[in-house]
Order: structure tokens, then C-alpha cells, then sequence
């Protein structure tokens, strides 16, 4: 039978055992406190902290500008329609965005005129129906945005209100009447225009008298392009000379002279809409949010 005093001898062993352990936990926690790397100290003085600050400040600016060049230059850039001569595909106010490796790369690509670029470096031909942001060639700090009609190698003509594309008549559907502020009265004719390569898009016409209805026979030369306008009774495009004194027009486009092919509508703000307004920040068109330009 075992009583209270047989429990005695062990427990004085196992009271000294414990007391041992805590003693080495507590050598070993001052010696891994004691390990433990002092903090260094900063000796710079203010004013070189201040300019390592600004280096550092100014390295990571560098990389944004350099990353938006290289965004802007080779793939995206914002436009805003600044004239009715695209309706009624696109309105004045529209946010457009224009993708910029179709054609390649040339001295207009960059933000300012890159001259050792000559040419086009990567050159892809423009297509027929694309609608592109060019440098108006008679003075390249202006951007213009039409609809390419006449590829090189075309014969392009008005003849009694319709296009002619290498002698054969271009195919035109009427649609009806559509509401135009800059048209006679309010209104013009809609029309689905379908080029030679099967591309379509819309146009509106005033009337069949304009001064542009009736032309001469324009031969697209190697390099360039033949332009118009979607809005055909008000837009000062191929059609034009580009030293007639009075109503000076776009001539034939170089094609080192597109900086890209325009793909989406990304918003459109109305009429007296301002960046400098912030008032005005919400005077959107509500119906033309991100619609694809064809």
C-alpha cells in the first residue's frame, strides 16, 4: 500500500530538474538577444538625404515618362474629334483612342517628329475602309482624321454624287433620313457605302450638287493615300486641293504622314464640356460610351 510520504524522494529530483531547465531557457534567450545585429546608424547628413530622396524621386519619374513614350509611341494615343466631317460615325467631342502599330513606324509616331526615322520602319499597307489619324501634309502640326477610299495604285472619281473606285461605281444603300445640325434644314440622307474589299460604313450626303459631287480623276501615287470624309458634303479631304486659296483641302496623304488607325470611341462629351470645368466633368453623351469604329 502505497501512503503520501513514498512520493517525498521523487519529487525533490524533478523540483531541481525544472529549476535547472528554466535557468538554461534564460542563458539561452539573453544569448539570442544577445546575437541580434545592432540597428545601423544613418550618418548621412540632411542635406545628402534630401538629394538621395529627389534621385530616387526622379529615377521613378524616369521610368513612368519612358513607359508612357514607349505606350504612346508604339501601341496606344487619345484623340478628340474636333469637327462634324466624320458623321455620322463619329461626332464632335468623341474620345477616341487609335491603335499605333497597324502601319508601323515613322517620324509622326513619336509625341514630336522623330526626323531620323525615314519612312516607315515596318511598313503595312493602309486599308481601304480604315479610318486613320494622319499629319495634314501642307502643315504637320495639325492632326486630321478621315477615311482612307484610295489605296496606291487607284483611280478615285465623283461622278454625279457617287464614288467611282477604279472606273466601277461603289455600291450605296439609302437609309434614310438622319438628323445633321450642320446639313441645310437639320437634315441629310444616311447611306451603307460597300468599298471593293467587301469593307462597309455609313455615310450622310446634303445634296447631289455639292462642289465636291463632280470631280476629276485622281491617280493615287506609290506611298499615299486617298481620303474622305463619312460627312461627304462638308469635309475638306482628298478631294481638295491643298493650295486652293480659299477652301485649302487635305490632297493626297504620304503614308509616313498616319500616326494611326482609329478603333474605339471611348466616351464623348458635349458641346462646352471642359477639362477646366470640372462642372461640366459628367456632360457626356450617354450612348457613346466604348463603341468600336468601323
Amino acid at each position: 500500500m502505497t501512503t503520501p510520504d513514498d512520493m517525498t524522494p521523487d519529487s525533490e529530483p524533478q523540483a531541481v530538474g525544472a529549476a535547472a531547465s528554466a535557468r538554461s531557457e534564460t542563458v539561452e534567450t539573453a544569448k539570442i538577444v544577445s546575437d541580434k545585429p545592432e540597428p545601423e546608424t544613418d550618418n548621412r547628413s540632411a542635406k545628402q538625404i534630401a538629394i538621395d530622396e529627389a534621385k530616387e524621386i526622379f529615377g521613378v519619374i524616369a521610368v513612368a515618362l519612358v513607359l508612357v513614350l514607349v505606350l504612346r509611341t508604339l501601341l496606344f494615343q487619345p484623340f478628340t474629334i474636333p469637327s462634324a466631317s466624320m458623321e455620322p460615325n463619329l461626332y464632335q467631342g468623341d474620345y477616341i483612342i487609335i491603335s499605333k502599330w497597324n502601319y508601323g513606324i515613322s517620324k509622326y509616331s513619336f509625341p514630336l517628329p522623330f526626323p531620323v526615322v525615314k519612312g516607315r520602319w515596318f511598313d503595312h499597307q493602309a486599308e481601304r475602309g480604315d479610318v486613320v489619324v494622319f499629319k495634314l501634309p501642307r502643315d504637320p502640326k495639325i492632326d486630321y482624321i478621315k477615311r482612307i477610299i484610295g489605296v496606291p495604285g487607284d483611280t478615285i472619281q465623283m461622278k454625279q454624287d457617287k464614288l467611282y473606285i477604279n472606273g466601277k461605281l461603289v455600291p450605296s444603300d439609302e437609309l434614310g433620313p438622319i438628323s445633321a445640325e450642320d446639313a441645310p434644314g437639320g437634315q441629310a440622307t444616311e447611306y451603307r457605302e460597300s468599298l471593293p474589299n467587301g469593307r462597309t460604313h455609313t455615310i450622310q450626303d446634303f445634296f447631289s450638287n455639292g462642289p465636291a459631287d463632280d470631280t476629276g480623276e485622281y491617280v493615287v501615287p506609290a506611298g499615299h493615300y486617298f481620303v474622305m470624309g463619312d460627312n461627304r458634303d462638308n469635309s475638306l479631304d482628298s478631294r481638295f486641293s491643298p493650295d486652293d486659296p480659299y477652301e485649302p483641302g487635305v490632297g493626297l496623304v504620304p503614308e509616313e504622314n498616319l500616326e494611326g488607325r482609329a478603333v474605339l470611341v471611348l466616351m464623348s462629351w458635349k458641346e462646352g464640356s471642359s477639362l477646366w470645368k470640372p462642372w461640366t466633368w459628367l456632360n457626356f453623351h450617354w450612348n457613346r460610351f466604348v463603341k468600336p469604329i468601323h
